[in-house]
């Protein structure tokens, strides 16, 4: 063996120390730099996992504040329409009470008009007899002067 490493011009003592520096060389690049990249590689998947996962939590949290706001929204819909029902009902017992109150104030006013024309017509009927009555007299008063 020795001879046809001699043919092909290499040396056996040159080619150990080269495969024990290749050795060394690669023990150190495994300790040195694979080590610390592998681990750097691993931290960086697990901060892309966990931003991933934050994600979809938020993706999560999202999608209940919205069902949330949904509902909340809906909630304040419905009391809104219950709150306006009550007013209109309300304004509509108070426009009745309204009406009805007008139209008391109205008869009222009706009543007391016709109350004060029918003491406005017995006073002038009460003043027309008088008149009537003075007429009388003077017409007596004259008819005796005259046949006198």
């Amino acid at each position: 063996m020795s001879k046809i490493l001699d043919v092909f011009g290499v040396d056996w003592k040159l080619l150990l120390v080269n495969a024990i520096n290749f050795g060394l060389l690669l023990l150190a690049l495994k300790y040195f730099v694979y080590g610390p990249v592998m681990d750097m590689l691993e931290r960086r998947r697990q901060r892309i996992a966990e931003g991933v996962k934050n994600a979809e939590l938020a993706d999560k949290k999202l999608a209940e504040t919205e069902a949330a706001r949904a509902e909340t929204l809906a909630k304040a819909g419905k009391e809104a329409d219950a709150m306006l029902m009550h007013a209109r009902e309300k304004g509509v017992v108070k426009e009745k009470e309204l009406v009805a109150a007008g139209e008391t104030a109205a008869e009222s006013l009706l009543k007391d008009a016709e109350n004060q024309a029918k003491e406005i017509k017995a006073q002038a009927i009460a003043e027309s007899r008088e008149e009537v009555a003075k007429l009388i007299v003077l017409g007596v008063e004259k008819l005796m002067k005259s046949k006198r």
